[in-house]
């Protein structure tokens, strides 16, 4: 199918800011998530603007939001149904990984759980066309595909098994459609539900990912988000009534990967979210008929969560940037034109803060790499931190980071690279630190300090590094196998060691991160090495340790053996635990919290280092 590009029909876009910091950004709240009503009249959307990620709804260009009573966990997602009757939220209870599935009136009346009860786990796909049947996926040692009915609760299991996630069933629940598959190596699998029969999408080539898919309109076409068939994802479609045929590719772009494709109701068009190179997101609306595919202005330089009304009359989605807190936006799809939901806080933005700056550099082994460099006020060099993002299959994004503001706010600089491993960069890339290529994500840290102190940003003793989840691990990681490198270290609900990792994660995280760190059986000695706590004689600067209580994802032993091992040795340390939280921390304060604690470790242990360095 040939695609055609028109330009976008507004150029609003949320002004830059400064490169030079006035003061440190106020943590504000954030508004996200967002969920339109069938008609678009109004959106559902989550907040935590009370504290916690709750769920507020307004009419569209009409009055103030109003909470609406979801209880006292946070919730992680919200979808309304076509009928309009019903609102689900995915709840997390004590901000754990194991997740809930509630549902209630858009008035607030009638909320009672109908999916992850006792040790499972569930995740929400979607609605049913045209009623209030949820389809579910619910997860523990095993999955199952289901659909719920949201009054009732009566529940219909469509299949089971291992590493499975519902995406879609056809309009008749005849056919469903699964995702599965370790990390990095997903595909989609149809489910005959009558007989139970199952068939690959489309045959394995060895290569690449399919991680989202939907049906087409009629049920006789699947489509699909993949790499499996280009070193950028791109959009393709495969024919069910002749399975003999090769994809067509419905979008595709040389110079960006296709991040997200959100359909509407209908099927006839969809919202694609493009994310270019360095992370900053662009927006087209494609015309799956006419292959007409149309630029729309970005509201911010990180677009996400985008979703369509039932009707396709309103695009919503979120729209953040470096000093612009998280904010959802309305998208008329016919002009392309973008507005604020909440037209009173546009342009929405701290006032404050500094624009990063995009750099490129080389790995030790001649690998590219780059990040983004936020630089205090005045001459350099300056004490620097690297941050390092989770994942690994996560990206550095020029996003709202109230962290990384307060850092620069106190003379420190931030780099924060996308070292092997990062999405966004193609499928290679993403899959370069798989196993042994662990040990090159380690040495590209090195390889960003090396950088730094050539580019004159970083003075020599004066560097830090921190980061969260596989960050956390990365910072460990580095501090024991570049001694003397680093100054001070901050690791927040990393992987000390991959054997008590395995052992206490949730099952399922366990099976999905094979592909990814190695088998903790066949791969034994490879994980022993790659485990920081295996080392951790060589650690002996001081590290900040912070986990959530609650954390079943990288379970909170991680950070408390290396506090026990560094405190055995005399190494100086800290160590926090946010009661209430998991992997995520979600309310304001303990993310507040945490903030403080990493700014003033990093800040008083840099800034002790250059009266030595001088």
């Amino acid at each position: 199918m040939s695609v055609r590009i028109e330009p976008p029909r507004t150029a609003r876009r949320a002004r830059p800011a400064s490169h030079r910091p006035v003061s440190a950004p106020v943590p504000t709240s954030e508004d996200f998530a967002p969920a339109p009503s069938p008609d678009g009249r109004r959106v559902a959307f989550l907040s935590d603007r009370a504290g916690t990620p709750g769920v507020w709804v307004c009419e569209v260009d009409a009055g103030a939001p109003v909470a609406l009573p979801v209880g006292d966990e946070p919730v992680l997602a919200l979808s309304w149904s076509p009928d309009g009757q019903w609102l689900a939220c995915v709840v997390a209870p004590g901000g754990a990984p194991r997740t809930e599935l509630w549902v209630l009136r858009p008035d607030g009346t009638r909320r009672h759980q109908v999916a992850g009860f006792g040790r499972r786990s569930a995740a929400l796909a979607g609605w049913l066309p045209h009623g209030a049947v949820l389809a579910v996926t619910e997860t523990d040692e095993h999955g199952q595909a289901l659909l719920v009915d949201a009054a009732t609760g009566h529940r219909r299991v469509l299949a089971q098994g291992d590493l499975l996630t519902l995406l879609d069933v056809t309009a008749d629940a005849g056919v469903a459609l699964l995702r599965r598959g370790p990390r990095n190596a997903r595909w989609l699998e149809l489910v005959d539900v009558a007989t139970g029969e199952r068939r690959r999408l489309f045959p394995d080539t060895g290569r690449g990912s399919t991680d989202q898919g939907w049906f087409g309109p009629d049920g006789t076409s699947v489509l699909a988000r993949t790499d499996a068939y280009s070193e950028l994802a791109a959009l393709v479609r495969v024919d069910l009534t002749r399975p003999e045929r090769a994809p067509t590719r419905l979008a595709g772009r040389p110079d960006a990967e296709l991040e997200h494709v959100t359909p509407s109701a209908d099927g006839q068009r969809g919202a694609l979210l493009w994310n270019t190179y360095g992370g900053r997101s662009e927006l087209s609306l494609l015309d799956f008929t006419s292959g007409v595919q149309r630029a729309v202005t970005a509201p911010g330089e990180v677009l996400g969560d985008a979703v369509f009304a039932a009707d396709g009359g309103l695009l919503c989605l979120t729209a953040q940037g470096p000093v612009q807190p998280r904010e959802v936006w309305l998208v008329d799809p016919t002009t392309g034109a973008p507005r604020p939901l909440l037209p009173d806080t546009a342009p929405r933005t701290d006032g404050a803060g500094v624009a990063p700056q995009l750099l490129d550099l080389r790995a030790r082994d001649g690998l590219p790499l780059s990040g983004w460099l936020y630089r205090p006020a005045g001459p350099g060099p300056w004490p620097t931190a690297i941050s390092l993002h989770g994942g690994p299959e996560a990206q550095e994004r020029p996003g709202y980071n109230p962290l990384f503001q307060a850092l620069v706010a106190q003379g420190v600089a931030v780099f924060a690279p996308n070292v092997r491993g990062s999405s966004g960069f193609g499928r290679s890339f993403v899959a370069a630190d798989n196993l042994a290529g662990r040990y090159g994500a380690i040495a590209d840290v090195a390889a960003c300090a090396d950088f730094l102190v050539d580019a004159g940003v970083a003075r020599p003793g004066q560097l830090g590094c921190l980061g969260r989840s596989y960050g956390g691990y990365l910072v460990l990681a580095v501090l024991v196998n570049f001694p003397g490198l680093f100054a001070a270290g901050v690791a927040e609900c990393g992987i000390s060691d991959f054997r008590t990792f395995f052992a206490g994660t949730e099952p399922w995280i366990a099976a999905a991160a094979v592909s990814k760190y190695g088998d903790p059986r066949r791969d034994v000695d490879l994980l022993r090495d790659l485990s920081p706590l295996t080392h951790i004689d060589r650690l002996d600067v001081p590290v900040l340790l912070i986990h959530g209580a609650n954390d079943t994802n990288v379970p909170a032993g991680e950070s408390a053996q290396v506090a026990q091992a560094l405190a055995d040795r005399g190494v100086p340390h800290g160590h926090l635990v946010l009661a209430g939280e998991g992997h995520d921390f979600l309310a304001r304060a303990n993310a507040e919290a945490a903030r403080t604690a990493t700014t003033g470790w990093l800040t008083r242990h840099l800034t002790a280092t250059a009266t030595v360095v001088g």
